[in-house]
This record gives structure tokens, C-alpha cells and sequence, in this order.
């Protein structure tokens, strides 16, 4: 009894959608109608949408409507991401936060960003040496600790960041924060 009430719920509930994403019933296909890029959200910038150029904020120069300086003290941006980039946590937690590995904001100056984009040039440079110059990191959700092409990949990916970050205006800051 329960699998035939398991498979009868099954059917409709593919029919259901089924007819929910075809124009049959809905104007649009309800995977549309749900999509933050096309659907009736709308809160997500298009995914081919130029997400380049200069940011300026002049209007948050000089005082607000009471007499105080602007309400907005800074605006936060992901310069890079890491998936599961064990050795490059490792680095940051024994670099940058003083080897205490928590799930924590950690500002991060450009010497340290030139430091370890130097050491990933050199890691590409001298494949066999990788694991003694920038080694990973067992852990928890951690990934891969081998030294193979997806290793290496995200090390240049991380030179890439970090040249884009360093192309930013002198007055920006930096954080790491990790999420495990």
C-alpha cells in the first residue's frame, strides 16, 4: 500500500510540474517564471551582463540629510573565491591569522598578497617542489591533498586573483574569511 500511494504521489507530482513548465497553463515555463535572471524576481544581474568598469559612489561624499558624515562606511566585494583550495587556506591561516583556523574576517595587506603570489609563481615554476613550498592541508571538507592538474589550476587561478586585486585602487582593503 505504501508504495503504490509512494508511486501514484510520484506520478502527479511530475505531471504537476510537468504541466507547470510547459505554456499550457502558465504564460511562461514556471523554470522561467522562477529564474532571478528572467523571472518575476528579477534580483540577479543577467548572467552575460558586463560586471566591469570603475566604481564611484560620489554621491556618498559630504555630509547626509543630518549634518553627519555618510551612514555607508564601506562597500564589501568578493575579489576572489576558493572551493576546497586546501593549501591556499593553509596559507592564509599560518600567514595571515596567526595560524588560528576559524571561520572569521581577516585583513590581509598587499605585501601578503605579493608574498603569495610570488610563491605560487614559483610553485608553478618548480612543479616537484610543491609540496614543500606551498603544501595542503588535511581537514574536514578540505579536498584533494594531491599535487595533480586541478592543484595547479587553482594555484594560477589564484595568481589571477590576485592580480586583479592588485589592479584595485591603493586605498582598498583586504580580507580573507574562510566558510568549512
Amino acid at each position: 500500500m505504501r508504495i503504490t500511494l509512494f508511486v501514484l504521489t510520484l506520478i502527479l507530482n511530475a505531471g504537476l510540474i510537468y504541466v507547470l513548465d510547459t505554456r499550457k497553463v502558465l504564460p511562461v515555463p514556471l523554470g522561467v517564471l522562477l529564474s532571478p535572471h528572467e523571472g518575476v524576481w528579477q534580483n540577479a544581474e543577467a548572467v552575460d551582463a558586463d560586471q566591469g568598469g570603475d566604481f564611484r559612489l560620489p554621491e556618498l561624499k559630504g555630509k547626509d540629510r543630518f549634518g553627519s558624515e555618510s551612514c555607508i562606511k564601506e562597500v564589501r566585494i568578493e575579489a576572489g573565491y576558493w572551493r576546497k583550495v586546501n593549501s591556499i587556506h593553509k596559507w592564509f591561516v599560518d600567514n595571515v591569522q596567526g595560524g588560528e583556523d576559524e571561520c572569521k574576517p581577516h585583513y590581509v595587506s598587499r605585501d601578503q598578497l605579493i608574498k603569495l603570489r610570488a610563491l605560487c609563481e614559483e610553485v608553478l615554476a618548480n612543479r616537484e617542489r610543491a609540496a614543500d613550498l606551498l603544501p595542503s592541508a588535511n581537514g574536514f571538507f578540505f579536498g584533494s591533498t594531491e599535487y595533480d592538474e586541478y592543484y595547479f589550476d587553482d594555484i594560477q587561478a589564484t595568481i589571477q586573483i590576485i592580480n586583479d586585486c592588485l589592479e584595485l585602487p591603493e586605498s582598498w582593503e583586504f580580507e580573507y574569511c574562510s566558510s568549512w
